[in-house]
């Protein structure tokens, strides 16, 4: 594993949004290879406060998540294109 993918692995563990399937797809790596990684390449306070912060998220897993695809999006939330703020 090259040290981009070892880091973009991190970085979507991170990520609330980001399931655990979606970096077994993309990466091949299980859950409980995740966790094994991020215990390795963290800090231990880092660590801990991961697996605290992923620890029964419901949206790390794909089988938990109330929506059907993609994310949430308020619908006040105002739509972005080219750089510029859409008036309505």
């Amino acid at each position: 594993m090259t040290y981009r993918d070892l880091d973009r692995i991190i970085e979507m563990a991170w990520e609330d949004r980001t399931t655990f399937d979606a970096i077994k797809f993309q990466f091949g790596l299980k859950e409980q290879q995740v966790i094994e990684l991020m215990r390795k390449e963290l800090k231990l306070s880092s660590f801990k406060l991961w697996r605290a912060r992923v620890q029964g998220r419901g949206t790390k897993h794909q089988a938990k998540r109330a929506f059907e695809k993609g994310r949430f999006k308020c619908a006040r939330q105002q739509s972005i294109s080219n750089n510029k703020i859409s008036k309505r």
